[in-house]
């Protein structure tokens, strides 16, 4: 428990009461024990965590002005942009700050991929991250109809539609969803309710995922436990300085797309009022979906696809079991390491398949990156794990952190 002492009598009355402030040093301040050797991957669970919170405040000031109808939701976001004070600094905020939201968790999840986050005793923890980023996901998608121009109306259209190949419930889950037999006015109003209620599901699911991290701590880029306070330091001031250092470089980069170029990570067709009598040329989904829908396009059946689309998630909830090598950290597996590179490439590969019309090159190319994605995960893994041979682990955190620091002073003082 935190023995923290206040001043100030008001806080001493309500810490008393509601000892709210002995509960964020423990958890966030001076008594919290962190590992002493965490780097800036790790700025990037706190940076999602300040993402959430800018995503809904300017969404709940968004749609104190947004119309939830198909005749009027187009205006009223264009009266947005050009009549509510501030409201085109509001809209594009909220949608530049919804595609780096998920380049930080994206980089978050692979990080935790590249350190073995997932294994034993954090296996939870990995799996609420995952559970987070698919309600983002489904957040996103929501969000990405309500402007309700063309690539907004087509994209719910083939979406939606996706889920007719379920057989016996796949027809009345997309006629749920409709509100109907047609994506219509049913269709966003449903939609606009979820995107406003989605976000406060995720805070409850990242208040659980800070428990769960909480219970065995952080993992660090060594891989293993801490053994005793010489191996921590305390959260505050140390890292929650660096943090602010990393919240300071994603402002600036959320700042730069929402003054100079706000529409980058958009489409023109969604600048178009939605028309359900054309089609556009090329449907393509906003680029933290892109690999998944190369995936999804893939596989010729449309039913293969969507179960290859699901199962390119799915897969992440069993990699605690789908390792086996006994060390956490790939910085201590030199074969693995290769095929985690390789991965990364090739997630971008099928980011840039799902980006291109599936035609051409570009459909052998998506499927060739489709099978490594699952070879990687079914298949290399599990092998690279039982025969690699890793470098030898450190006993504790704090030795290497010392020698680190030697190393730099004797080179300092060259």
């Amino acid at each position: 428990m935190s023995n923290m002492q206040l001043k100030n009598p008001i806080l001493r009355w309500i810490e008393y009461r509601l000892p709210i402030f002995s509960f964020l040093d423990d958890s966030l301040g001076s008594n919290y024990p962190a590992p002493k050797n965490l780097n800036y991957w790790w700025n990037f669970g706190s940076l999602a965590g300040i993402a959430l919170v800018l995503q809904i405040v300017t969404g709940i000031v968004l749609a104190m002005h947004y119309v939830p109808h198909v005749d009027y939701a187009f205006d009223s976001v264009e009266r947005i942009m050009r009549e509510v004070n501030y409201g085109w600094f509001l809209r594009y905020l909220h949608a530049n700050g919804a595609a780096l939201f998920f380049l930080v968790v994206y980089v978050h999840v692979f990080r935790g991929l590249y350190y073995g986050s997932y294994k034993y005793p954090r296996e939870i923890l990995w799996w609420l991250g995952i559970v987070i980023m698919v309600l983002m996901m489904a957040t996103a998608f929501m969000g990405y109809v309500l402007p309700w121009g063309q690539m907004s109306y087509w994209a719910a259209t083939v979406i939606t539609n996706l889920f007719t190949a379920l057989p016996w419930v796949g027809v009345n889950i997309t006629e749920w969803l409709w509100g109907g037999f047609t994506v219509g006015n049913p269709t966003l109003n449903r939609f606009f309710s979820l995107h406003y209620v989605l976000p406060f599901a995720i805070v409850g699911v990242v208040f659980l995922h800070l428990w769960a991290l909480h219970q065995h701590k952080s993992n660090n880029p060594l891989g293993i436990d801490i053994k005793g306070p010489q191996d921590t330091i305390p959260f505050h001031p140390y890292y929650t300085y660096k943090d602010l250092a990393g919240l300071g470089v994603f402002l600036l980069v959320l700042a730069a797309f929402v003054f100079y170029s706000p529409n980058y990570m958009g489409h023109p067709d969604n600048y178009i009022p939605a028309n359900p009598l054309q089609t556009p040329a090329h449907i393509v989904p906003e680029w933290y979906f892109l690999p998944f829908y190369a995936i999804l396009r893939a596989i010729p059946s449309k039913l293969g696809g969507v179960i290859a689309m699901a199962a390119s998630i799915f897969v992440l909830f069993l990699l605690p079991w789908i390792d086996t090598s006994r060390v956490r950290s790939t910085k201590f597996r030199p074969v693995y390491r290769y095929f985690f590179w390789f991965l990364v490439i090739d997630v971008i590969v099928l980011g840039i398949v799902g980006a291109k019309p599936p035609e051409g090159i570009w459909i052998l190319v998506g499927r060739l990156a489709t099978l490594y994605y699952f070879v990687h995960f079914i298949i290399i893994m599990p092998f690279v794990g039982w025969f690699e041979r890793p470098l030898p682990v450190p006993d504790s955190i704090h030795k290497p952190v010392l020698v680190s620091a030697g190393a730099a002073a004797v080179e300092a003082q060259r």
